[in-house]
């Protein structure tokens, strides 16, 4: 419980964090990121890192100076992208062995579940996406190397989606992150984060089960 207390309290209070880690750490903050937004990507047993929030708010650090916007943007694409690769990689290795596995501490089935569902229905698309969806981002990848989905071709989508959520979330907080309203209720806004994107999974995934179904 500790543990997820203090994960809870870094989620919505990961302006504070990095801010303090700035502060005392300077330049490592580059490498800190870079190890977040890896991990999160393509370890499939780490979906619970503040993917979005973290970089939301690295982007409003570059807008007041904290960081540097032409370094950092390059950087985080290029952990998603590796990120993405290695999840895909783990994911072709291990094959359909995945489907037996157990629900556990360290491997999500529901949301491993939802993932192919989600995929099934979408196709590729999904990888890029997912990257704007807390769990299925870590999920995604993993499942298209499942799906034996060709590297050419998962490549092209995982650059794509890369591309647009490092970019994208970036640039919304460098330009947005600092104004006061957003810094008032930015744990309401961190929330819309984590959850509207789920509602979305949830949906997608049951309407795939659906269709599924009638089809059988």
């Amino acid at each position: 419980m500790e543990i997820i207390a203090a994960l809870l309290d870094f989620v919505l209070h990961v302006d504070q964090h990095l801010a303090l880690f700035v502060q005392n750490y300077g330049a490592w903050v580059y490498a800190l990121l870079f190890a977040i937004v890896f991990v999160e990507t393509g370890v499939v047993v780490m979906p619970f890192l503040p993917g979005d929030s973290l970089l939301f708010v690295a982007g409003a650090m570059c807008g007041i100076g904290l960081m540097d916007y032409t370094i950092l943007v390059p950087l985080l694409f290029a952990a998603a992208v590796l990120g993405n690769q290695s999840n895909y990689a783990i994911g072709r290795a291990i094959g359909p062995r995945v489907f037996q596995w157990e629900d556990s501490r360290w491997f999500n089935r529901r949301a491993f579940d939802q993932a192919h569902a989600f995929y099934e229905k979408y196709g590729g698309v999904t990888i890029v996406a997912a990257r704007f969806m807390p769990f299925l981002r870590t999920f995604a990848p993993f499942v298209a190397g499942v799906a034996q989905m060709t590297r050419r071709k998962f490549t092209f989508f995982d650059v794509t989606g890369g591309a647009l959520w490092v970019g994208g979330i970036v640039t919304v907080g460098y330009f947005f992150g600092n104004i006061p309203w957003v810094k008032t209720h930015l744990d309401k806004i961190i929330w819309a984060m984590i959850f509207v994107p789920g509602i979305l999974v949830i949906w997608g995934s049951w309407r795939a089960r659906a269709k599924a179904d009638r089809q059988a």
